[in-house]
């Protein structure tokens, strides 16, 4: 499956007093194939749309691409610049948001869009937000033109920028312009966090901004488990974590989880909530957008999280229960050599803690936090902090096992498929 990772949206824009604001922003992102190879060095078509409202909202501005992808696989794009297909980039009233940008891709260069991917933007750019803005407080009356040399034709004082017109000044050469008027209101303050060294980033990891400690010379950005990471060679670095009693190797985190957790509680841990089966189409973001409609294949076309209220309740209809068994497993979310944990491996991993709830998990060797869940009929986070929802590979009728636990007893039970669950991954 062919993946599209934005790294940064950047707003590049400049203004002057004199001048309008330019009408384009900086877009960037990291093209992936099947094989979770970097496209490099190849143009791709691209389909760049500013939606309203929501992720799924009405588009207000519509155009086409058609860049190239560096050695690294990264695109670079100017929004505003491209073949416009409908609406007008300088048309946006960007005081009228929330807006979201919706990407859709051809890595072969064409129209035929294999990938889709919507992002929130979380700070307004504020020199567009800026022309859209309420009007400045009207200026002081400008001072009088100075008296110029009289000649055949004097001409009259200029126009005061912004301000009430200057006085005409008396014939002569040229009069003196205006007092400038007061700024408009300000446009909306972004959320990005200040660096502390230089070339550090940020990246949303779906509840949080996170930054990512530079990297050095000759390293390549890769996404790594959903995180933005520094590799050499582009390999990603899978820190493990055994558990001596069970002989068991595990990673250290949650899928997508941008630390280990230092307590049941540390949103930084909690990763992402699967529905069992689907891959990382993006799905799995905790803001992630939703749709009522099931899928009838494998791998949905789009990263929304699919409602399901009727039994089954499954995201897909028909169900397949061979989604998910072992490395090789069809829409296998975890990294090369790791795969989900089986119903007994989950089961033995609870008899080894200390305490048979949420403060022996997190006591024990795989430090595991009350991440919560996603509810399979609205889309709503659940008791976050509270409970954790560990999913296993293991099918059981129409529902699939799963590792409960909070302050009561924990155990092993079955759930729906729809629902949005952790993963935490199992070395083969």
């Amino acid at each position: 499956m062919n993946k599209i990772i934005t790294i940064l949206v950047a707003v590049l824009i400049t203004a002057s007093v004199f001048a309008q604001a330019p009408q384009k922003m900086s877009y960037q992102a990291v093209i992936r194939n099947a094989s979770n190879a970097l496209v490099t060095s190849t143009p791709v078509g691209m389909k760049i749309s500013i939606l309203q409202g929501s992720s799924t909202g009405t588009p207000v501005y519509v155009e086409t691409q058609t860049p190239s992808t560096n050695a690294n696989g990264l695109v670079s794009l100017n929004i505003g610049a491209g073949a416009v297909v409908s609406g007008t980039f300088a048309g946006i009233n960007w005081a009228s948001g929330p807006y979201f940008i919706k990407t859709e891709t051809d890595p072969l260069g064409g129209t035929v869009y294999t990938i889709a991917g919507t992002n929130e933007l979380m700070s307004v750019p504020y020199a567009l937000f800026s022309a859209n803005g309420a009007t400045g407080a009207q200026g002081i009356q400008g001072i009088q033109g100075l008296t110029g040399v009289t000649g055949t034709t004097g001409s009259a004082g200029a126009t005061g920028a912004q301000g009430i017109q200057g006085l005409t000044g008396a014939t002569g050469t040229t009069g003196s312009a205006g007092a400038t008027g007061s700024q408009g209101i300000q446009g909306l303050t972004g959320t990005f966090q200040s660096g502390t060294v230089a070339g550090q980033m940020q990246y949303w990891n779906g509840t949080a901004w996170v930054s990512v400690t530079p990297g050095t010379t000759g390293q390549n950005l890769t996404n790594c488990n959903g995180v933005p990471t520094w590799t050499t060679g582009g390999v990603c670095p899978t820190p493990n974590v055994t558990n001596a009693t069970t002989g068991k190797v595990w990673m250290d985190r949650n899928l997508g989880a941008s630390q280990v957790a230092t307590s049941s509680t540390d949103a930084a841990s909690y990763g992402h909530l699967y529905q069992w089966g689907r891959a990382a189409d993006g799905h799995q973001i905790r803001t992630s957008g939703t749709t009522v409609t099931l899928s009838a294949i494998d791998q949905p076309a789009h990263g929304n999280f699919i409602l399901a209220s009727n039994s089954p309740r499954d995201w897909r209809s028909p169900q397949n229960d061979n989604l998910w068994q072992g490395v090789s497993g069809v829409n296998n979310p975890c990294p090369s050599g790791y795969r989900l944990p089986t119903f007994t491996e989950l089961e033995d991993e609870r008899v080894s803690w200390g305490t048979n709830n949420a403060a022996g998990a997190f006591a024990s060797p795989l430090k595991l936090p009350m991440s919560g869940y996603r509810n399979s009929s609205n889309g709503s986070l659940g008791s976050v902090g509270t409970n954790g929802n560990y999913w296993s590979s293991t099918v059981s009728g129409t529902f699939s096992r799963r590792l409960y636990f909070d302050s009561s007893p924990a155990n092993v039970d079955a759930a729906n498929r729809a629902y949005g669950f952790s993963v935490r991954c199992i070395k083969d």
